[in-house]
Formats: structure tokens, C-alpha cells, sequence
């Protein structure tokens, strides 16, 4: 698919929506590549490069990691690979970041994935692991065979603080504050397109069909 090449996008939505099911179907359907900002960052620390040690640096001293350092990060990547189509999942988390993203690239689409916070609730909250292993289960549609025990190993499943219902609202609560003004940033330039649903599966057809139309009418704006 020759237009996947050129094709710009971000995906967005709170912990727990998804999205990393939704990049996965979206990547292999339309060969895209996934640029995630964690990886992102992880790698540049690892790699000791200069931005990487300056964040380092902020994070050992508990400090909040700069948005120009953040952008400056994840643009330098991007540039790299600027001859192929990408998905951009976890930036950017602020307007400044996403006004830095605008002045680098034009973005075609921002896909938002709108999932009701009491369903991202009860998502978290449902979530076990087995820590030795990282195996997860959900008590509700992937329950372990005894309940509280891995299913291989036979010990005891723990909740990660992440998972525990007073952080989960904690996070919702932050996504929400310090996101809803980039997405208002993209409302107001035309490219955010908003899906809502509470199950991925159910989801996932419009957006397939969201991004086939788009696919289209790039194709015919390029002949």
C-alpha cells in the first residue's frame, strides 16, 4: 500500500482503553509504523544519548522531564523514519508538545478512542498478575483456573498499584485534565476523529473503515 508511506497519525486515549490492541490492528492492517514515546524514551536513556541523560537527569532528581526536551525526543525519531507512514501512540501529552509536533509535521488523522471511565474501571480493577512472569488475568474474561493462583505456577497473583481502583481513578482523572486540551488543539484544526464504545472488538470496524475512507481520499487528493 504505497500511500502508507505518507500517511501521519496519532492515537489517544486513557489507560486502559486499548490502544495498544487498536495500534496493533491498525499497524498490521495498513502498514504503518508504530512509534510508541515510551519506547522512545526508554531507548534514548538506555542509549545515554544527550537528550536521554538530560532526562535522566530530571527524572533522578524527581523532576517533571521538560515538554521541549520530550519533543525534541520524539521529533528527532520521527525525522528519521520521514519517508514512511507512522501511528504515534503517547505523544503528545500536553498542548505545547502537540504544537511542536504541528510545526514539524501536518498530522492526517488523530484517532481518539472515547471508552467511559467506568468501564476502564472495571478493566483495571479486574487485573491480576503473576509478577515472577508477567502473566495478566482479568476476573472477568480471563479469569486464573483457581482464583488468585497463576495457572502454570500455582502462586499467588498480586494486584499492581496501577491496577488498584483508587490509582486507576487517580490516572483517569490526570488523562483527563491534562489531555482534553489537545484534543480540543485537533477538534479546532479539523483532523481529530473521536470513536466511541466500551469493548476494542466493537470498536475497531469503524475505525478500520474511518481509516480505509482516509486511504481513499488521500489517494485521490494525490492522483
Amino acid at each position: 500500500m504505497g500511500l502508507s508511506k505518507m500517511i501521519r497519525a496519532v492515537i489517544m486515549g486513557p489507560p486502559g482503553s486499548g490502544k495498544g490492541t487498536m495500534s496493533a490492528r491498525i499497524i498490521k492492517s495498513f502498514g504503518l509504523q508504530h512509534m510508541s514515546s515510551g519506547d522512545i524514551l526508554r531507548a534514548n536513556i538506555q542509549d545515554k544519548t544527550e537528550l536521554g541523560l538530560l532526562m535522566k537527569s530530571c527524572i533522578d532528581q524527581g523532576q517533571l522531564v521538560p515538554d521541549d526536551i520530550i519533543s525534541r525526543l520524539i521529533l528527532n525519531d520521527l525525522r528519521k523514519i520521514d519517508s514512511s507512514g507512522w501511528l504515534l501512540d503517547g505523544f503528545p501529552r500536553t498542548v505545547s508538545q502537540a504544537e511542536a509536533l504541528d510545526h514539524a509535521f501536518a498530522l492526517d488523522t488523530v484517532i481518539n478512542l472515547n471508552v467511559p471511565f467506568q468501564t476502564i474501571k472495571e478493566r483495571l480493577t479486574s487485573r491480576w498478575t503473576h509478577i515472577p512472569s508477567g502473566r495478566v488475568y482479568n476476573t472477568d474474561f480471563n479469569p486464573p483456573k483457581v482464583p488468585g493462583l497463576d495457572d502454570v505456577t500455582g502462586e499467588p497473583l498480586v494486584q499492581r498499584d496501577d491496577d488498584r481502583p483508587e490509582t486507576v481513578t487517580r490516572r483517569l482523572k490526570s488523562y483527563e485534565t491534562q489531555t482534553e486540551p489537545v484534543l480540543e488543539f485537533y477538534r479546532s484544526k479539523g483532523v481529530l476523529e473521536t470513536f466511541t464504545g466500551t469493548e476494542t472488538n466493537k470498536i475497531w470496524p469503524h475505525v478500520e473503515a474511518f481509516l480505509h475512507r482516509k486511504f481513499s481520499s488521500l489517494s485521490q487528493r494525490a492522483a
